[in-house]
């Protein structure tokens, strides 16, 4: 999954008090909170958005150097059935806060979910099949690192329903990849993509670059070998440091901004050459194959978050909801057995719905049609003018009656642009 990084507004959101109302007196958990969340409020939605379900599994077998997600290495015995026990109890407390909508996508994202046996996984898909309502076409993606791939737990995973791959090459090249810390080399690389080939029609392949000591010429090997595989998906990273990651302390000698440049635009002009239309900062997709789960989150759609660490945004007709669960695994799934896996929870107020739309549609190439603002927020369009206006004259934003985007400009300077629809 693509993470939404708040730019320079997490420490003003975190400082706000939790806003959200009481539950209903005489119920408890969601369901009282539901029935309050249904009562007037600031906003006013014209529409729910298509909600999606998002599922965390926190293990991986080793924690990447520049990974700032929340991921804890396997210690002894995985604790899967525990985990899996706790997710289906997770998503029964969720229930009332979602009852009568349809799931539109679902990601199971970590971490490394690869590392859930067969039948974990099928035991997950039906207890996610028994308790909600899924569209007939639901994509239903579950990330994958090459160094767990086995052909037959992919085959099951496929008849268990998963319909799509996201992989986690970052790089073929095997020095590359043990600068990366990964735990697979380049041949298990491409092996990956030999068996996501065999067993689905639908994947995406996340690689990296701007990596340490990479060169242009090298970085258009690893596009090129990527692209050899016809891909229906690509998402193409340029590498940060991350706060709170062993690169952020022990930085790598990277490409300089004119090196990294010129990569940026080799890999743009790369993948349109060979048919893959950006659509999103840094996702590429073959004609009628992005993203759903993705697009949903840049088009500020719903998303349910159950798992450690999940996040979730669920909008009801007067106000929007943001909630966190406990980040530990332990600490969840105690949490969970406790009836609150809850940690953090708020509704979001009028004045930050322009930032926190304008942060995630931005990053859509295409933008949006200025009607979906006021669908999504519960706002109006010219709550938002004034920064529309100075981002058009700074040259950063195109806008008229059917569409709002940025300018290539925008793009180059997103961070920028997106701060411009800050409060202060």
């Amino acid at each position: 999954m693509i993470p939404i990084k708040l730019v320079g507004a997490v420490a003003k959101s975190a400082a706000k008090p939790n806003t959200a109302p009481a539950p209903q007196e005489g119920l408890s958990g969601a369901a009282g909170a539901a029935l309050k969340y249904l009562q007037p409020g600031a906003l006013n939605l014209t529409a729910l958005p298509p909600l999606s379900l998002y599922i965390h599994f926190p293990w991986c077998v080793k924690k990447c150097p520049y990974c700032d997600f929340n991921s804890h290495e396997v210690r002894g015995d995985l604790p899967e059935a525990e985990y899996l026990a706790a997710l289906r109890l997770d998503l029964e407390m969720a229930l009332p806060l979602i009852w009568g909508r349809k799931i539109h996508t679902i990601f199971i994202g970590g971490g490394t979910p690869s590392l859930m046996s067969a039948a974990g996984l099928d035991r997950l898909m039906s207890d996610v099949r028994t308790l909600l309502p899924l569209e007939p076409d639901c994509e239903i993606t579950m990330e994958a690192n090459p160094g767990t791939f086995e052909a037959e737990k992919f085959k099951s995973y496929r008849a268990s329903g998963i319909n799509r791959l996201s992989i986690g090459i970052q790089s073929f090249n095997g020095r590359h990849l043990q600068a990366l810390g990964r735990i697979h080399d380049d041949s298990e690389a491409r092996r990956a993509v030999d068996i996501a080939h065999a067993n689905f029609d639908n994947f995406n392949l996340d690689l990296m670059y701007a990596l340490p000591t990479q060169t242009l010429a090298e970085a258009r090997q690893d596009l090129d070998t990527a692209l050899s595989f016809a891909p229906p998906h690509l998402s193409l990273y340029h590498l940060t440091l991350e706060p709170n990651t062993l690169f952020a302390k022990y930085p790598p000698v990277l490409p300089d901004d004119d090196e990294s440049a010129d990569i940026a635009d080799m890999v743009a002009a790369r993948a349109a050459q060979a048919g893959y239309g950006r659509y999103e900062v840094s996702a590429y997709a073959q004609p009628g194959r992005q993203a759903r789960h993705n697009r949903n989150y840049w088009e500020f759609g719903d998303y349910l978050g159950i798992g450690a660490g999940a996040h979730s945004k669920i909008s009801f007709p007067h106000r929007v909801l943001r909630q966190a669960r406990y980040k530990q695994p332990r600490a969840y799934m105690d949490a969970v057995l406790a009836g609150n896996p809850v940690q953090e929870e708020r509704e979001l107020a009028r004045e930050e719905m322009g930032f926190e739309f304008m942060l995630n549609t931005l990053r859509l190439t295409q933008g949006f049609a200025p009607n979906l603002f006021a669908e999504r927020t519960g706002v109006a369009l010219n709550a938002i003018e004034q920064p529309l206006n100075a981002a058009e004259a700074k040259g950063l934003l195109y806008r008229d009656h059917q569409v709002i985007r940025p300018t290539e400009r925008g793009l180059c300077f997103l961070n920028d642009l997106q701060q411009m629809f800050l409060e202060d």
